[in-house]
């Protein structure tokens, strides 16, 4: 037998979407609703997790107090035009109010505002599909891995005097999650950095701590120009971790956010650095002067790095990911090509390969819109 969900009134719809906003669970939600979890995820899913911006009413439209007022006007048997004259509205107004909702005899103020906020609904055709050249690029870019915030910026550089080629990365965020839209494939979805079939507020993880590592360097000793990001060759390290035997070794150049993904032969110290070592021959020597790290234990070694390379290390403080918030951010893009729990042992360094350059070669709005390429690029021509 099938199940019936349960029908939310406007005013449950709104504190859906509140507590929704407010990081509660669906169970949490349906509780306070008094409905069942099933209920509250049609409602979210139906939506893509992205609440609908508030109704409002017309303000030439008729309101509930006004429709109450004709309906005491028709039961002390008042013609139209005294109705018109008290509520100061056109007499043709009161008279379609009446005869839309059942006469004289039927009419009931609160049933015929609910209609009419029912009927009041104009859904509006969605711009992506009112201009299909620009849905097809926006779709060919996502198919590519560009995100959404990357494609509105580069639009009306590419199409500087085309109007029509404009629209805002909440478009096309909203486009893909709210299928009711139709324009977007949702196959398109698995292109984004998260994979969701629903968006959720931002929330804030906690960070486990990290292993002693004898003789760090800290962070707060490391040279002024790497914090300011103005000169190029200072750089931030991490393992990205799959299975418990495997990891990518990432590094981001903090100036250009230029992206290197190396294929250690383990997650033990030594490994690790032999691939950070084989991983700086790759770039001149001036673009390396320093690497931030965080406490991970794969560092223990580091010494024999800063041996073999001249590049000094320095250590984050413990539980602070934001003091290398560009690793932290590439993780995060690198987790759609390799998701938790994956076997990074079997993947090719041509494969790493790929995907950095895949990254190297997107536009960033950190850099002003322009690709970490372009960005090195002109920095190893000034300096080279």
């Amino acid at each position: 037998m099938k199940r019936r969900l349960h029908r939310f009134s406007r005013a449950q719809q709104e504190e859906l979407w509140r507590r929704w906003k407010r990081h509660e669970t669906l169970a949490m939600i349906g509780a306070a609703l008094a409905c069942s979890r099933l209920g509250v995820y049609s409602v979210v899913r139906r939506q893509g997790g992205i609440a609908p911006p508030p109704r409002r009413r017309a303000r030439w439209a008729l309101s509930l107090a006004e429709r109450e007022e004709i309906s005491r006007g028709i039961a002390a048997q008042r013609s139209v035009r005294a109705m018109a004259g008290v509520l100061r509205r056109p007499p043709s107004t009161i008279s379609r109010e009446i005869r839309r909702h059942g006469g004289r005899t039927h009419y009931r103020a609160t049933r015929a505002d609910e209609r009419a906020w029912r009927r009041a609904r104009r859904p509006k055709v969605c711009r992506l599909r009112a201009h299909g050249r620009l849905c097809s690029i926006v779709a060919a870019k996502l198919e590519a891995d560009w995100s959404p915030q990357q494609i509105a910026a580069w639009l009306p550089r590419t199409y500087p005097h085309d109007p029509t080629m404009r629209l805002s990365h909440e478009t096309i965020y909203r486009t893909l999650y709210v299928q009711a839209r139709g324009a977007l494939k949702q196959e398109l979805v698995r292109h984004l950095r998260r994979q969701r079939s629903r968006r959720r507020p931002r929330g804030t993880r906690a960070r486990a701590g990290r292993a002693h590592i004898v003789g760090a360097v800290s962070i707060a000793e490391r040279p002024p120009a790497a914090a300011d990001r103005a000169v190029p060759g200072h750089w931030e390290g991490d393992l990205l971790l799959g299975t418990p035997r495997a990891g990518i070794v990432t590094l981001v150049e903090r100036h250009s956010r230029y992206v290197l993904l190396l294929q250690p032969r383990g997650r033990a110290t030594e490994p690790v650095v032999d691939a950070l070592i084989r991983g700086v021959r790759r770039l001149p020597a001036h673009l390396w002067r320093s690497l931030t790290w965080d406490r991970g234990f794969e560092m223990a070694d580091h010494a024999r790095f800063t041996v073999a390379t001249d590049v000094q290390v320095f250590f984050c403080d413990p539980q602070s990911p934001w003091q290398r918030g560009s690793g932290e951010n590439t993780n995060g893009l690198l987790r759609q090509y390799f998701p938790k729990g994956m076997d990074l042992a079997t993947v090719p360094q041509r494969q790493l390969d790929v995907v950095a350059h895949k990254l190297n070669t997107r536009p960033r709005e950190t850099l002003g819109w322009r690709t970490p390429a372009e960005v090195l690029a002109t920095t190893v021509a000034l300096t080279g």
